[in-house]
């Protein structure tokens, strides 16, 4: 590792598909946003996960409208992951989910009581290494990670304020480092602010902490990502979140973190009439796919990748073939408003 390193330059650069270089990932591909879409897409990933295993998404703050519906979220458990637990860990940034107490406060409010919810730095952390990264050596992580064999990575996609976006790879480099030393470490220099680092750097660093937690279950870790009430503002915003104007697209599934996050991506990008333009404002001006070729720098996966539609006899399709259709703006579905309630509306 240098001992000044220096991040990239290209987090403003979209890379069309057809420019893109390197081996092939494959990436499944639903517009069911439903309970049964989510178990089918699961069903086709799922498979890797052995053991103990642990699920990783955003549970949100305090009455946040966007979060994976839990009813969704319930379902798969019961039908697919009977003795998993959530796994999360407390914020970097004052709010509900800043103490344990409150964090676990917040998970009643939300309804995340319908399996165990480990807060993974509760008592303390440990550390995994970083293989091959330039900003750090090893990344602190909440301590009872450690203690499971498999991981699925159960992600919200949609926008984030310092990250641009937030798919698999910002759910598990932020959201599996511990709240005081592993987030501090990404987010913040020194003897400077506390949201010191942005853009390219911010990037990578982030990229790197997702990188030991990859490594930490590969192979025995998968991705889905659900695309749908995509804010440009992060569930860490909670109810203060922006409103939705990103249509919804569908449910998408990897066994390859930067393919299923590359595909997201592209599918933003291929909406049509212009439905991706506020999600990609965000992207670009964030330099948020650094993300994505970092990752690729560091051989997490392939920014190329097999579009597999599940719902048509696993059709092959573009990322433009898989948007086809959808209109711009948004209409709410049944599980936006949290318990009836939602500002934006």
């Amino acid at each position: 590792m240098t001992s000044k390193p220096v991040p990239g330059t290209d987090g403003k650069k979209y890379v069309p598909f057809d420019e893109r270089t390197g081996e092939s990932s494959v990436v499944f591909f639903t517009r069911d946003l439903s309970e049964e879409g989510l178990k089918k897409i699961y069903d086709r990933v799922g498979g890797v996960l052995c053991g103990k295993i642990a699920v990783k998404l955003h549970t949100g703050e305090a009455e946040g409208p966007n979060i994976i519906p839990r009813p969704w979220v319930k379902e798969l458990f019961e039908s697919r992951l009977k003795d998993a637990t959530i796994i999360e860990t407390n914020t970097y940034y004052e709010g509900t989910r800043f103490t344990t107490e409150d964090h676990r406060k917040t998970l009643e409010i939300n309804g995340w009581t319908f399996c165990p919810v480990d807060i993974t730095d509760a008592d303390g952390v440990a550390t995994l290494p970083v293989k091959g990264g330039k900003w750090f050596e090893e990344m602190h992580i909440g301590k009872t990670m450690l203690n499971y064999d498999s991981l699925l990575v159960l992600t919200h996609f949609k926008g984030h304020v310092r990250g641009g976006f937030g798919g698999s790879n910002k759910n598990i480099g932020i959201g599996c480092a511990d709240g005081r030393i592993g987030k501090a470490e990404i987010h913040t220099t020194p003897g400077a602010g506390m949201w010191s680092i942005g853009e390219e750097e911010f990037m990578e660093r982030m990229s790197e902490s997702t990188k030991a937690t990859v490594d930490y279950f590969a192979p025995h870790i998968c991705f889905i990502n659900t695309m749908r009430n995509m804010s440009v503002s992060c569930d860490c915003e909670g109810p203060e979140a922006e409103p939705v104007v990103t249509p919804d697209i569908g449910i998408l599934a990897s066994l390859d973190i930067l393919a299923v996050d590359n595909a997201c991506v592209d599918l933003i990008y291929s909406l049509p009439e212009g439905g991706g333009k506020a999600m990609i404002e965000r992207v670009e001006s964030r330099h948020s796919l650094r993300q994505l070729s970092y990752m690729k720098e560091l051989g997490m996966g392939n920014d190329r990748y097999t579009l597999i539609d599940i719902d048509h006899d696993d059709a092959v399709i573009t990322a433009a073939e898989a948007v086809k259709g959808i209109k711009p703006g948004w209409e709410p579905d049944r599980y936006n408003t949290f318990w009836g309630r939602n500002k934006h509306r």
